[in-house]
């Protein structure tokens, strides 16, 4: 043993030279760097990158299934711009309410106030305009203004009181729920200034108005989730609370923003709702939660697996809307609807659930 220790390892301060003659000790030494050794480890790589890519990308093809599936089952009806027009529009709110999910997620945290700040925001901004002769721009503004209190309250609750996220927004929007009500008088209002309605019922290359804002609002959150140090941090409490608070990252502010940002934007998902809608509901945000969470939690498998992230939540979005319309045009049950949200949120946390697990173990 003492032998081969001295004739192997070189004295310290020196390199090894190679092996004098004889094909056996080059091939000693080179083997495991080449050879059918290297090559089978190359191939297992690339077999493992590309299966990794189709996971992340998943999504896209079963969305190429469906649209061909209800494309040979319904040609006539499902082929058709009118069914692309209507799916872009009345999806629209639903990515935005989405897309308020987003930030609190990223740092672990719940918001399932965002029904009840839509709701708000569709009361408020109608009766300053039809009972209060409020202009649209003036009502807009203060509509903005309310919902960033209400995402203030929230933090308030879950970051100075404590209380989970869960049931602090559970709470909360079940007193923004009692407040429709109270604004309203139970009444439903429908005199909304033309000049409003307008900026939600035009259209741009044919496409519904909405569908636009939806793609400005997607921009600035994806623009902060990955290039502002703020979206990092997000990610980074959301990961590990505690490590982060060791390596100096303020998770109660971040945990602050994210709940307004949510508010804030449920808030305008709201007002685009009225646009469209051009008259008030009593429960209008309700409807939307469910997919909202579906999308989210099902766009966190995808692209960036294991982490909440825009694009997956939008390509999420427009999947379930496919589905839910090919379903409705083939004459399913009106109550199809929640059956398939309800079921995609269970398997869509179930994947999200072992994504991350997966992240975590490589």
């Amino acid at each position: 043993m003492s032998r081969d220790s001295s004739e192997t390892l070189p004295p310290e301060g020196t390199s090894a030279a190679p092996p004098e003659g004889g094909a056996a000790g080059g091939a000693a030494v080179t083997a495991p760097s080449g050879g059918r050794g290297g090559g089978g480890l190359s191939l297992a790589a690339v077999g493992h990158a590309l299966a990794s890519g189709v996971r992340n990308a998943s999504l896209l093809f079963i969305w190429a299934g469906l649209i061909i599936l209800f494309g040979i089952l319904e040609p006539h009806t499902f082929l058709s711009m009118n069914t692309a027009r209507t799916i872009m529009g009345e999806q629209a709110v639903t990515a935005i309410m989405a897309l308020a999910l987003v930030g609190p997620i990223a740092a672990r945290q719940f918001d399932l106030s965002i029904s009840g700040a839509f709701g708000i925001a569709v009361i408020v901004v109608a009766s300053l305009m039809a009972k209060m002769n409020v202009s649209p721009a003036f009502a807009i503004a203060l509509t903005l203004l309310a919902g960033i209190l209400i995402g203030v309250f929230n933090s308030y609750v879950v970051g100075v009181l404590k209380v989970n996220s869960f049931i602090a927004t559970l709470g909360s929007g079940s007193i923004l729920v009692a407040m429709q009500q109270w604004i309203s008088g139970g009444e439903v209002i429908t005199q909304i200034p033309k000049g409003f309605t307008s900026l939600g019922r035009g259209t741009l290359f044919t496409i519904p108005m909405p569908f636009f804002y939806m793609l400005v609002i997607a921009g600035l959150v994806w623009y902060l989730l990955e290039y502002r140090q703020t979206g990092r941090y997000l990610y980074a409490a959301g990961s590990n609370a505690d490590a982060a608070r060791l390596a100096g990252v303020r998770v109660g502010r971040l945990t602050a923003i994210g709940l307004v940002i949510s508010a804030g934007i449920a808030t305008i998902a709201g007002i685009i709702f009225l646009m469209r809608i051009g008259s008030t509901s009593l429960n209008a945000g309700a409807p939307y939660l469910l997919p909202a969470f579906a999308a989210v939690f099902l766009g966190a498998t995808q692209f960036k697996e294991g982490n909440v992230n825009v694009p997956g939540t939008l390509v999420a979005v427009y999947v379930l809307a496919t589905g839910v319309k090919g379903v409705q045009l083939l004459g399913a049950q009106f109550w199809m609807d929640e059956v398939i949200n309800g079921a995609v949120l269970i398997i869509a946390v179930a994947l999200a659930v072992r994504s991350g697990r997966q992240s975590s173990a490589l």
